[in-house]
């Protein structure tokens, strides 16, 4: 008699290891959660900027949230980021939308790229330095 049940006759359902455990790591993309991703994106192009730049970040600080919330004058059109300039109490701010820039990717390469150009144009916006400037590899409009 069988220790354990097996209410439908079906068995194991797989293998319960595959290989040594031990030496098998999962691969990056699934052993990440999407925040956790959408953060290594983040810090990849933060990198890539002060390596160009790297007189634009002080002062600034970068986050992310998971979706905008609704405002007036939007006419159908979600943002990608949100940035607000430095004041003498505050220091400046970048907002990028996770949800909002995951939507327009198909994989972990083209969520670097819109994740890096987002953070390129709203760092332009409120420190005055070109995209150019920010990040020559990115050919601007």
């Amino acid at each position: 008699m069988p220790s354990r049940r097996d209410r439908h006759d079906r068995g194991l359902r797989g293998p319960l290891v595959a290989g040594d455990p031990l030496q098998q790591k999962p691969p990056l993309s699934k052993s990440k959660s999407k925040p956790a991703r959408f953060a290594l994106a983040i810090e990849s192009a933060l990198d890539q900027i002060s390596q160009h730049c790297p007189d634009a970040l002080i002062g600034v600080q970068v986050g992310f949230e998971d979706v905008p919330t609704p405002q007036l004058g939007w006419d159908n059109r979600v943002p990608l980021g949100v940035a607000r300039s430095a004041t003498s109490q505050n220091v400046g701010q970048i907002v990028l939308y996770r949800r909002v820039i995951e939507r327009r990717c198909q994989d972990q390469d083209s969520l670097e790229n819109l994740v890096l150009l987002t953070l390129v144009e709203q760092l332009s916006a409120i420190t005055g330095y070109s995209v150019t400037e920010l990040n020559p590899d990115i050919e601007p409009d």
